[in-house]
């Protein structure tokens, strides 16, 4: 595979598992853009999300109005980190979709890590207020509810991210 061939690098896990720290760091690299679900959605949607529906709602815009950039920045010979989660089924088969029509190749960055750790992250970055959303424990149990992690039969380059912190 050419080294120097687009990658798009995907993000799988709860919330404060350290998704947007690897995209950051992911994104460091030359020729590599990042793309965050959440910076896009507090700009765009953030005094219409009080609710994980509202999310879902506008989460969908984007990810309908994001895709043709997305392709482009790859058509282009950039790498892509996409800093949206891909934690169901739904959330990847866009993604999915995305590598299709592009060709591209791809690595899903996997975060396995318990809810308690995840948990302290969130209260952490709760109190810095350096974060756009503000999820509640009520709010991660529930996205702990549908989280899913992605099947082999999907067929994604999947790369497990080790704890940390």
């Amino acid at each position: 595979m050419d080294p120097s061939a687009p990658v798009l690098h995907l993000m799988c896990g709860m919330p404060a598992a350290g998704k947007s720290t690897l995209a950051a760091q992911l994104g460091a690299d030359r020729h590599t853009i990042v793309l965050s679900e959440d910076a896009w959605l507090s700009a765009l949607f953030g005094d219409q999300m009080t609710t994980l529906a509202d999310y879902g709602r506008c989460s969908a815009r984007l990810r309908s109005a994001m895709a043709p950039h997305v392709e482009a920045l790859l058509h282009a010979g950039l790498c892509v980190v996409l800093d949206f989660p891909a934690n169901t089924p739904e959330q990847r088969l866009w993604m999915r979709d995305v590598i299709h029509r592009t060709g591209v190749r791809h690595q899903m960055h996997v975060f396995d890590l318990p809810d308690a750790v995840c948990l302290s992250r969130l209260h952490r970055r709760n109190a810095a207020r350096g974060h756009p959303f503000a999820a509640t424990e009520a709010e991660f149990a529930q996205i702990a509810r549908h989280f899913s992690p992605p099947d082999p039969s999907e067929g994604f380059e999947i790369v497990y991210v080790a704890q940390t912190g």
